[in-house]
């Protein structure tokens, strides 16, 4: 047969990427004497790694990934705390196999969305679909198809991957559509696709987010109880980006990941209410006296006569 018979034949195939190695390889087979279906396996095999190429770019592509991280890149040396066995485990994509989630929770810089766009490059390498997106992104998305009568077909984008990322998730209260949005995706995904969320706040302090407490526990409880908790602790990374390349430590207790973002924001509104009249009471707010808890305390003096 021609070369250009050959090549025809190929391509008609759907098999033209063989031409890509197929003078290589008959030199090859030449030099090494190789028998016909010698070389014939040895461009099947250039084909098969080709395909797989091109799909695994693919998926990385619809992936949407901020940045591709892997675990590899990961500086686990800077930060001994990261639990690197357990994310290393967890890379292994047994969890997506079981169709579990992977909750990411810590304090802001110690790489919770590196880790967990790291376990979704790794589950893209394994073959399965994934997904990234940030919580407010999400809601927004969903938000605008309550608006345009889309938000079925929406919701099911979120639905059909094999691996769906939340990033930043309860970052502040959810409104009622926003805890419907977020009940119906947990409820959809659990036993039919893994979740990886990253949160700044212990799962426990997700809860109180919800306006509806029964739609809380109903959704809530089938993402967090049956999730592998993995709670990253220690200095921050992003310090290094810095020219002084400073580094800082942060609380190693889980129950305060939120701590110092609730201590400032009911500073906040005890400072506003503070503005407000009162009859006989100056209420004060007192940042030198703390009780543990992170939450400043309020002290009220009497109000002198004038």
């Amino acid at each position: 047969m021609r070369a250009h018979e050959l090549q025809t034949n190929l391509k008609a195939l759907k098999l033209g990427g063989m031409l890509l190695t197929l003078e290589m390889r008959r030199a090859q087979a030449e030099d090494q004497r190789l028998g016909h279906v010698e070389f014939l396996a040895l461009l099947l095999e250039d084909e098969i790694d080709r395909r797989q190429s091109k799909m695994l770019t693919q998926r990385l592509h619809r992936a949407r990934f901020e940045e591709q991280k892997t675990l590899e890149e990961f500086d686990f040396s800077y930060n001994p705390q990261i639990p690197a066995e357990q994310l290393r485990n967890l890379a292994t994509c047994g969890f997506v196999e079981r169709r579990e989630s992977v909750l990411l929770c810590g304090p802001v810089g110690v790489g919770k969305t590196h880790a967990a766009q790291a376990l979704g490059h790794a589950a893209c390498r394994a073959g399965f679909t994934v997904l990234f997106a940030k919580t407010s992104a999400f809601l927004r998305d969903l938000a605008g198809g309550r608006a345009d009568g889309t938000w079925e077909p929406r919701l099911r984008r979120y639905l059909q991957t094999n691996v769906l990322i939340l990033d930043d998730f309860g970052m502040r209260e959810f409104t009622p559509s926003q805890a419907e949005d977020l009940y119906e995706l947990i409820c959809e995904r659990y036993r039919a696709g893994s979740m990886i969320v990253t949160s700044n706040r212990s799962p426990k302090d997700w809860y109180p987010l919800f306006p509806n407490p029964v739609l809380a526990e109903s959704a809530l409880d089938r993402l967090v109880n049956s999730a592998h908790h993995v709670i990253l602790r220690g200095r921050t990374y992003r310090p290094l980006r810095r020219p002084d390349g400073g580094g800082s430590s942060v609380s190693d207790d889980e129950d305060e990941l939120t701590s110092v973002q609730t201590g400032r924001s009911l500073q906040v509104r005890a400072a506003v209410r503070a503005q407000e009249p009162h009859d006989d009471v100056d209420v004060t707010l007192d940042t030198s006296s703390d009780d543990g808890s992170g939450r400043p305390r309020r002290r009220a003096k009497e109000q002198l006569p004038s």
